[in-house]
């Protein structure tokens, strides 16, 4: 009965984000048909007429509508007119760069954040707080633009350690092994400056949660009972603090995949966010609708995801 009604909600979440998504797009100026009829140098009444046929942009918004909300059932994305493709087919060979991207920047985030955090709490008002204290809001107040093209400057430019754009080193023809390690070295500026700013969101927030369980009842029972300050810490504090960490992960996600647009077009990553980017300067509309419904659906996975989380850190909650 539960998953019957988590499904549910689930497709009328996804379904209303498509009709948000679809109708705020066509209140847009311009439709891939001027774009490409300006590339072409040829914008006669006649060459345009043809091109809105073409990609269906002479029908009736409701017409349009309709046929998209039935692509969407049967889980068709539509075909991009300026790609040549399927939507779906430039989806699914971009998804793995974005979730190799969002998976590195928000676990490097996540780990090392809350790890600072538990430390700048169990020293609470000493000069470890104070300094990673303010190392987070100096990495909080600072833009993720600006972090990426620093992080170029010094490691690409000055040290020569890193490349400065790309997935990986096409002409190299990496393979096996040596591709792995090829893409890591490629990973590392974009995942630092997408997840420098989120590190210090939970490093904050996990400094926070842990002094506000520090003083609960149960953790004064424990320390009474002469249980060690390492073990409260580890076994007791850690965990309890660690619910408003995985809350706010899961209200993050749909951030950290526009954060991951800015970061993949600094950084040239092949990633949907990328694509996404082309995608509105191009007018190709149904590219972008198939981009941001399965961003939706990404999110709403996650969310889930973040609901057992919950369940295996605190039995007490149930999944509704």
């Amino acid at each position: 009965m539960h998953a019957a009604r988590r499904f549910g909600q689930i497709v009328f979440v996804v379904l209303g984000i498509a009709v948000v998504n679809f109708f705020l797009l066509r209140l847009a100026p311009g439709d891939a048909a001027e774009v490409l009829a300006g590339e072409a140098g040829a914008a006669t009444p006649e060459f345009m007429a043809a091109l809105r046929q073409q990609f269906g942009l002479d029908q009736p918004v409701h017409v349009q509508f309709a046929k998209y909300i039935g692509n969407i059932l049967t889980l068709n994305l539509g075909y991009s007119f300026r790609q040549g493709m399927p939507v779906s087919w430039l989806i699914l060979d971009r998804l793995p760069a974005t979730m190799l991207l969002m998976g590195a920047s928000i676990g490097f985030a996540s780990i090392l954040g809350s790890a600072l955090g538990f430390l700048a709490a169990r020293h609470a008002g000493r000069l470890t707080d104070t300094v990673v204290s303010v190392v987070a809001l100096l990495f909080y107040a600072t833009p993720v633009f600006w972090i990426g093209v620093v992080l170029i400057v010094v490691f690409s430019v000055w040290l020569d350690w890193l490349p400065v754009g790309g997935m990986a080193t096409i002409e190299a023809g990496y393979t096996g092994i040596a591709y792995a390690v090829d893409v890591a070295r490629h990973l590392v500026l974009p995942a630092l400056t997408l997840g420098l700013f989120y590190l210090a969101i939970y490093t904050r927030l996990m400094r926070a949660s842990m002094l506000q369980v520090y003083g609960e009842d149960f953790i004064r029972t424990a320390v009474a009972k002469g249980v060690s300050p390492r073990n409260v810490a580890a076994r007791h504090v850690l965990r309890n603090a660690l619910l408003p960490v995985v809350t706010m992960l899961g209200m993050q996600i749909g951030s950290i995949l526009g954060g991951a647009i800015l970061v993949e077009t600094v950084f040239s990553w092949p990633g949907l966010g990328r694509l996404a980017f082309e995608s509105l300067f191009q007018r190709d509309l149904n590219l972008l609708l198939g981009i941001l419904l399965s961003s939706s659906v990404l999110v709403v996975l996650v969310n889930i995801a973040v609901d057992l989380a919950y369940r295996l850190l605190d039995p007490r909650v149930e999944i509704g």
